[in-house]
């Protein structure tokens, strides 16, 4: 079986706004015999070949080629402006294979505040596989200035899962660059409607498809975008390797959501803005993290690096998780659940719940506390969310 070689972009919509490439990239229908406006599903597992090692238009088995993942790659790749993207089974799955491109006791530097899985999996990663991992303040330029001479990859959360740090894009692509490490941008809560971590010099973007590419709750995958030709050959010989794959019908699941990722991250952004003004205004809320809000530590470097401030908020009652649980069992529309990004409004406890891997003193050294709340605004009229939250604020002791 051949190695899998990534195709360049179409270029037909490289000139398009982001809005008309959300729509039109990585599909053209003239490339199908009947004009379908849509990839078909391809649930195939293999191809015929026109003779022995002769596939057809390149296809042999669909852990390496599929047309209807392929056509969901191609479409994040031009979203990101990258070389092009793997598509995995998970975003975890997807963090997992960029560790396989890394040799043997390199070092990875990542954001202290990562999400949960990823912090576990580091952790794991480090004592099993021989790779060393340090996890740094990244949003302080002084501790980004010293980056270990040795960091063969320094990886990314902004803004971070579940606090909202931001970290300057450009002064960390600058120090990696003079240590000779590659930069992996998580941009799964920026997305690249808000912004490209590619177009600042990163080597690599993660997502978790999951979240507000795939947007509705129905459909698990990841992703990784490459800003060169050679670094996307070494994540998709390891894709293949592993076989960490998405199916075609959850690849054709998420870029039916992808189409609507501009439009989608709009309401996202303008709901939680407002949403984030009353919380901060409340009198039974401490604190509000939200990077949109000029007295937040990293608004002024979110400003400059993205187009828009998000739709999750994070904040924090005072009297800690039993109060913090009460209010999430007295919310109507938000609904208790893991996980983001969907069309629905979420809210979740990060200590008990997506973060609970992290260990408590770690936990309350990042500023995950007890009484901290995350929510993932949804797409409903932000005057019903608002009325959820104050009736559920009302209600605390």
């Amino acid at each position: 079986m051949s190695e899998p070689t990534p195709r360049p972009l179409p270029s037909k919509s490289d000139q398009d706004a982001i809005a008309t490439r959300a729509i039109h990239s990585g599909w053209d229908p003239s490339s199908d015999p009947t004009g379908s406006v849509m990839p078909p599903v391809y649930l195939t597992s293999t191809y015929v070949q026109d003779g022995p090692a002769e596939p057809r238009l390149g296809y042999e088995y669909t852990r390496t080629q599929n047309p209807t993942r392929f056509a969901l790659q191609d479409a994040l790749a031009n979203l990101e402006e990258g070389a092009g993207a793997c598509t995995f089974a998970s975003g975890m799955a997807a963090i997992h294979t960029l560790l396989l491109t890394l040799q043997t006791g390199d070092l990875v530097v990542a954001s202290q505040d990562l999400y949960g899985g990823s912090n576990r999996l580091f952790r794991d990663f480090g004592k099993n596989f021989g790779l060393r991992f340090d996890f740094l303040d990244t949003t302080d330029a002084e501790v980004l200035a010293n980056l270990p001479s040795d960091t063969r990859l320094l990886y990314l959360e902004t803004p971070t899962n579940p606090t909202l740090r931001i970290t300057d894009l450009a002064l960390a692509v600058q120090v990696a660059a003079q240590v000779g490490a590659k930069v992996c941008v998580d941009n799964t809560f920026a997305t690249p409607i808000l912004q490209r971590p590619l177009g600042w010099g990163a080597d690599y973007v993660v997502h978790s498809t999951t979240k507000y590419v795939g947007g509705h709750s129905d459909v698990v995958g990841g992703a990784i975008i490459a800003r060169t030709q050679d670094q996307l050959e070494q994540v998709a010989f390891q894709q293949n390797s592993a076989g960490a794959v998405n199916g075609p019908f959850d690849a054709f699941l998420t870029l039916r959501g992808l189409r609507t990722l501009p439009l989608r991250m709009e309401r996202h952004c303008t709901n939680a803005s407002e949403l984030a003004t009353f919380l901060q205004q409340h009198p039974k809320v401490e604190r509000v993290l939200y990077p949109g809000l000029a007295n937040h530590p990293g608004h002024d470097i979110a400003a400059r690096q993205m187009s828009a401030f998000g739709g999750i908020i994070s904040f924090v009652l005072a009297a800690g998780l039993d109060q913090a649980a009460q209010f999430t069992r007295s919310c109507r529309l938000f609904q208790l659940a893991e996980s983001l990004g969907g069309i629905e409004s979420l809210i979740e406890l990060p200590a008990p719940m997506t973060h609970a891997s992290v260990p408590a003193d770690q936990r309350q050294l990042l500023g995950i506390e007890d009484g901290l709340v995350r929510l993932s605004v949804g797409l409903e009229d932000v005057t019903d969310l608002r009325e959820d939250l104050a009736q559920a604020l009302s209600k605390l002791d």
